[in-house]
């Protein structure tokens, strides 16, 4: 059974994603939270495995309370949602650690599987929307052209792999694309993340758009592939 706690400082919403998931078999809700620092409190207490973690909310915002719970050592799954066009906050809270993020006007559907792909350990939970969400944001601010120092250390084939990463491609597709096993892109990713000092799949594709490492208006490389 998949515990949520749901943190929306809107009292429909959170009655509404409630009646939704707690028709679902295998999903149940274990608590609610009206402000970012109530979220952190109820998670600390229920340890929920995961935490439906809305971008605006009273006394703590939910990326400072995202920030939070991925500190803590054990800590519950984080899928924030936003309302794309006027969130512009929502990669600081991928770079904060979420697992991921769903729209707001995402299909009862994709809201259940999203929960269940994040639980399951994916971090990428829409990743065609997250390429253009933070291809969209990353534009407004100059590269971290100090961090992109790290991607000298990737090999041609990591490069690679990363930015099919960005793309939003899932680990069978990018085996598809670069013709190696599931297992082997799962070696490379691991070998990624570590060059990179990044947590998880989602903080790479983070990684590659504040650099410039990926380019925010095309998807692809501003240079020569990294050796």
């Amino acid at each position: 059974m998949i515990r949520v706690l749901l943190a929306d400082d809107d009292r429909l919403v959170r009655s509404g994603l409630r009646a939704l998931l707690d028709g679902e078999e295998d999903v149940t809700v274990v608590g609610e939270a009206a402000d970012g620092r109530e979220a952190v409190d109820r998670a600390r207490t229920l340890q929920p495995d995961v935490v439906l973690m809305d971008v605006r909310m009273p006394r703590l915002d939910g990326v400072s309370a995202t920030r939070e719970i991925t500190s803590w050592p054990r800590r519950p799954r984080v899928l924030v949602l936003t309302t794309f066009d006027l969130d512009e906050v929502v990669d600081d809270a991928l770079d904060a650690g979420a697992d991921g993020f769903l729209l707001k006007r995402a299909t009862p559907e994709q809201l259940v599987d999203g929960i269940r792909t994040v639980h399951a350990g994916d971090a990428l939970v829409a990743p065609a929307v997250t390429r253009r969400l933070l291809a969209a944001h990353a534009g407004r601010r100059p590269p971290d052209r100090e961090r992109l120092r790290a991607s000298a250390h990737l090999s041609t084939r990591e490069a690679e792999i990363l930015r099919a990463l960005a793309e939003g491609l899932s680990n069978a597709e990018i085996a598809g694309r670069v013709w190696l096993s599931q297992e082997t892109v799962k070696t490379h990713v691991r070998s990624i993340l570590g060059k990179l000092g990044v947590r998880d799949r989602t903080q790479a594709v983070v990684w590659a758009y504040r650099t410039g490492f990926v380019d925010p208006a095309s998807g692809d490389p501003p240079g020569p592939p990294a050796r």
